[in-house]
Parts: structure tokens; sequence; C-alpha cells
């Protein structure tokens, strides 16, 4: 879980090349390596910290550099870890090292850093988010209060020069010392950890114990998580949902008296309310004291999760995780693991973090889920694979369960509860797409106005759209997004006037607009890509399926590129118009597969209505004849 483990009199005495050890490590633990200025950053604030350490007499404690959180890939700088003076338990010290000389506050927890072109977590606060986050994911120490502490040290800096940073909330997680306040910080450490030599084995006793301390929700934050996912959101399950729910509740319980694992499998079309299932366990799991999380495998839905679920309580956010944060996983550490939006599934978890030795012993990534507990739940929908190399299904999940000796249950979920509960659009969408065996079917031949509230539209031009969800939203209210199939390069923002603007990448004749923001890309006045479907600044940029894929809206608006047209009677994949990286390594019926499968989701996104048109003058013919 650290790069590097020694003593803080070892780790001074070897200062001059401690950088170059920490990179030989990196190389050897992520393969890739790290980059330039965080090598840099180790050459110049780990020599300023160990002779503060050792200075202040605390040469014999044990020093885990950046060790990296379970089920999560931050990491924390410096983990200092001994007895406390008083009461002779075990003792750890979180710090977060910065080498800057002067900062300004930007906002509730932001600063401004003026080589940093964006702005960053105030350090207080992102060193007690490290300390809650490891108390929550580690049982052991959150049955020890007071086991944990935190600190910023800002080496290069005098507190004139960040002064405003010192009038930031302080409490045991997070306190900030700088160049000049290091007597202060040394008297601290020197509360928080036993300065007697003698102490040496039990600090390498307590580094040890962090070290093997097995993770799981702790139950201060299931307590938490219970308060506000299931005291808060009621939510109300109907036919088959109960039986999913249920389902998994009995197999829990089976977990418990049995020793018996359970794989439960949850089918269900667009809108059929798995995420509502899942939500519903995650809060009646947590309420019991069970071990649970919750994960999926999209940035944007997990991150949007953590928003909603966690307002009000930010550590609920720990909750939620990504289906590659259980490689290390211990073998059913956890009661239940809910994998939402299970079709996202890769064939493995590795990435370019990984750690040599974790590539080496990588499993697939669905027998790592199925391993790390008692009763694993994959809610999934087979026709929403969107990218090479997702690859949920219930036959990959059913027979890695078979192969792990666990017992499997599946539930499928019948009615349609986006879409206006239509089951006439979700027979009108597989039809429209040739999904199954659905017959393609004019959406007035299947309803009448006087039984269905759901709409249907199709407009001549992406403009017309526009106007539609407008006219739709002030006639109606509610939300409203338009998205289109990736056929239109995605820039970068561009700087105009001093202000970061995104670029109107998607021209369609005299229409044009831009993508939603990238990740990582922040632009005023828009949200970030994870929140382009839920907040409010969202319309007026285009979405795509990465950014709409599990979210709704009242009022859907669906551009079809040239990377999906209608050619005699059939629907056409063309891969040379796809701009995107990922899907256009696909070839054949596999691109075709997944570009429907695209549009089946951009298309099932509203809650109302969609107002549908193409680029292409066949496609839009055909469109319009559907939607008529």
């Amino acid at each position: 879980m650290a790069l590097v483990r020694r003593s803080a009199q070892t780790l001074l005495d070897m200062s001059d090349r401690l950088h170059t050890v920490l990179e030989e490590q990196a190389r050897i633990q992520f393969e890739t390596g790290v980059g330039a200025a965080e090598v840099r950053s180790w050459q110049n604030s780990l020599p300023a910290f160990l002779t503060d350490v050792v200075e202040a007499g605390l040469g014999h404690v044990e020093v885990l550099l950046e060790h990296k959180l379970p089920h999560n890939p931050k990491r924390v700088d410096v983990i200092l870890c001994g007895t406390h003076p008083r009461r002779g338990t075990p003792s750890y010290v979180l710090v977060e090292l910065k080498q800057w000389s002067r900062a300004e506050p930007v906002g509730d927890d932001l600063v401004q850093v003026p080589y940093y072109p964006e702005p960053v977590l105030h350090p207080v606060e992102q060193v007690r988010r490290y300390c809650e986050y490891l108390v929550d994911a580690t049982p052991s120490l959150a049955e020890q209060p007071g086991a944990v502490h935190g600190l910023a040290y800002l080496h290069n800096a005098l507190e004139s020069g960040v002064w405003r940073l010192t009038q930031y909330g302080m409490d045991d997680y997070g306190h900030l010392y700088t160049m000049d306040t290091r007597s202060r910080m040394a008297d601290r450490l020197k509360a928080l950890l036993d300065p007697d030599p003698a102490t040496r084995q039990a600090a390498g006793r307590a580094a040890e114990d962090l070290l093997n301390a097995r993770h799981a929700p702790s139950k201060p934050l299931l307590d938490l998580a219970a308060r506000e996912i299931q005291e808060r959101e009621q939510f109300v399950l109907l036919d088959e949902q109960q039986v999913a729910y249920s389902k998994v509740m009995q197999a829990v319980e089976r977990a418990r008296t049995n020793r018996t694992q359970t794989v439960v499998i949850v089918l269900g079309g667009p809108g059929s309310g798995k995420s509502v299932i899942a939500l519903s366990l995650l809060g009646e799991l947590a309420r019991l004291g069970r071990r649970v999380y919750h994960a999926t495998g999209s940035s944007a839905f997990t991150n949007t999760l953590r928003k909603l679920a966690g307002r009000r309580a930010p550590r609920v956010q720990n909750m939620f995780k990504y289906f590659n944060s259980f490689m290390d996983a211990e073998p059913r550490g956890l009661d239940v693991l809910i994998c939402d939006e299970a079709h996202r599934l890769r064939e493995t978890s590795v990435n370019r973090y990984t750690r040599a030795e974790a590539r080496q012993r990588a499993r697939r990534q669905v027998a790592e889920l199925v391993d790390a507990a008692w009763v694993p739940v994959f809610l999934l929908d087979e026709h929403q694979i969107v990218r090479p190399g997702e690859m949920g299904s219930r036959q990959q999940i059913e027979a890695a369960a078979r192969a792990l000796g666990c017992e499997v249950e599946v539930v499928h979920l019948a009615g349609q509860y986006r879409c206006g509960g239509s089951e006439f659009f979700d027979a009108w969408s597989a039809g429209l797409l040739d999904l199954g065996r659905r017959r393609a079917t004019a959406w007035s031949d299947l309803v009448t106005r006087d039984d269905e509230d759901f709409v249907v539209h199709a407009a001549r031009t992406p403009a017309e759209v526009e106007e539609w969800l407008l006219a739709q939203r002030a006639r109606f209210g509610g939300t409203a997004r338009l998205a289109a199939g990736y056929c239109w390069q995605w820039s970068d923002p561009v700087t105009v006037n001093g202000t970061k603007v995104l670029v109107p990448d998607v021209r369609i004749g005299d229409w044009q607009r831009p993508w939603n923001a990238k990740p990582g890309k922040r632009v005023p006045d828009a949200p970030e890509s994870h929140y382009w479907a839920s907040d409010e600044r969202g319309f007026g940029q285009v979405g795509c399926v990465y950014t709409a894929q599990g979210f709704e809206y009242d009022w859907a608006g669906v551009v079809f590129g040239p990377d999906f047209v209608r050619r005699d009677g059939r629907w056409v994949a063309r891969p040379e118009h796809s701009r995107d990286p990922a899907v256009k390594k696909a070839r054949g019926a596999n691109f075709h597969e997944l570009i429907r499968n695209t549009y089946r989701v951009l298309l099932t996104r509203g809650m109302r209505g969609v107002c549908v048109c193409s680029t292409d003058p066949e496609t839009q013919e055909y469109l319009e004849k559907m939607a008529s």
C-alpha cells in the first residue's frame, strides 16, 4: 500500500537519493512510473519534513511514503506510525506536503496557487478527507477513536504569506503549519507520537497493523449512509423490483447463517428501476450494519451519485466505488457489493497506475467483484454495452460465479419506469433500431393521443430539436438535454479575452454547439462533464453517450450522426464517420452493435418525451415516418 517504508531517521539518511528510490518503486509498482513534477516534489519536500521529524526526537517512528488509500487511487504523501505518548496505543499522523510559498482562498474550501492554472482543494480539507476516508474504510481504526490525525505542511511558506489559509477551520484531522511555525508542528507531533526511542518496536507494529488491516465500510460510515440514503430517500419498489430486493436480502441472510455465497443478477432495460433497487439495498443494508459498497464503471454516474447521496454528509460519498477498486480486496470481505450498470464491466481492472505485481496476478474483473463479497449483485442491461472491452452480460457473470462455486439467482425486470412508464415507447425504440424481434412500427400505429402520455417527435434540423426542447420545457416544465452520436471532434477549451470557453465543435449547417466539458477541463458557466445531465447549466451543450448513460431528464433530444444511417431498409454503421477513439477500434458486427446500443441509450433518457433528427437525408426520412 506504500511505495517506501522506513524509519524517519533512515529516510533522512538517504534523503539525497530518496526521490530516486521512490521513482524506482513507482516504476516497479505502476510500470508507467510518475511524472517529473511529482519526483521534484519528493526531492524538495521530503528532506525538509523528515529533518523536522528527526529534530523533534521522532527519528524512530515508522514512515509510510505515498500510501495508497484502500479501494481508491489516491495516495497520502506521508503517514507517521507510532504510539500515543499517554495511551500507549497505535497513533497515526497523515501529512500532506506542499511546496507553495503563497496561496489565497477562492471559495469555501478552494485555494488559488499563483503558478497553478486551476483552484485546488485547501490542503487542510484535503488531508482531513484522507483521514476520514481511511477511518471510514478501516473498521479497526474506527474502533480506536483518536488514533488518526492529520496535518498539512507548507514548508516553503511563511505564515504571513498564507495567512488567509490559516483561518480555515482546524480539527484533529486537519492542522496547517508553515516554515516559521514548524516548532508548533513539532510540539503537536510529540503530543501524538511518543518520542521515547524505546517505542521503536511498537511503532513498527503500528505500521504493520495499518498495512495489514482489513478494509470495509466502518459502522459509523454505515450508520451515516443509512440516515442519508435509506431514511432520507423513500423508494417504492414494485413487482419485480421488490422481488430482486427480497432475493438479495434473503441471500444476505443465507450467507450469515449458512456461509453460502450467492450471486444475484438483475436484468432490465432502460428505466426499469435497476438503480432504484441498488440505492434501496444500499440504504437498508447500511441500516442493518452490513458491510456494503456500491460500484459502477462510469465516472459520470459514480460522481453524480456521490454528489446527490453525500450532499449533506460528504463522507457518504465513500460508499460509491468503481469496479476497478477491488483488485486487492479481501475475499468475501464485504457482505454485499452492489454492481450497478454492470454492462460496463471490463476484461480486467488493470490500468496505467496498476502496480506491476498486481498486473502479474490480475484476474478478470468480474471474478474480482464476485470474490469480494458474500452476495455480489449485478444490475445490467445487455443492450447498453457501448464501448469495446465492455463485457457485462448474464453469460459472463454467471460463468464466473459458477467457476467460483457460487449459487446464482437471476431476476428479470419488466416494465418501463422511465419514458413516462411507456411500454409503447419501449417497443417503438427497439423496433426503430431493429433490436431483437421487435418490428419497426410508426408511433401513431402504436398509440393514440388519448392513451399515451409520452411524446415522440421528429424535427428536420438540430436547431428545430433545440426549439422543441425549449418549447416543451417552457410549456410543461422539467429538464431538457440534447445529445448526439460521437461524430464530431471534441476540442479542449480555448481562452477568449482571458476566459476559458468551450469550442462549438458540433457543426451541422448553420447550427453549432459545443460538446459538454471534457473531464478535468473546467469552464465557467458550464458543469463538469460528470454533471452535464444533472446540472441545469448542461442545456446548451451537446451530450454524448458517456455523459448521458445512467441518467434521465424530462425532454430528450437526439441527433443521429453519419455514423449510423438507414440504407435500403436497414441500418448501416459507418466507422469512418465516428470520432470515438475507443469505438473506432471495433469493426464489423461489433461496431454496428456498439453504435446501435449508443443510440438506444440516447433515445431512452427522456421521462416525458423525445425529439429526433438525423444529419443524413435518407435516415431523416425514416425517422420522420417512424415518429409520425
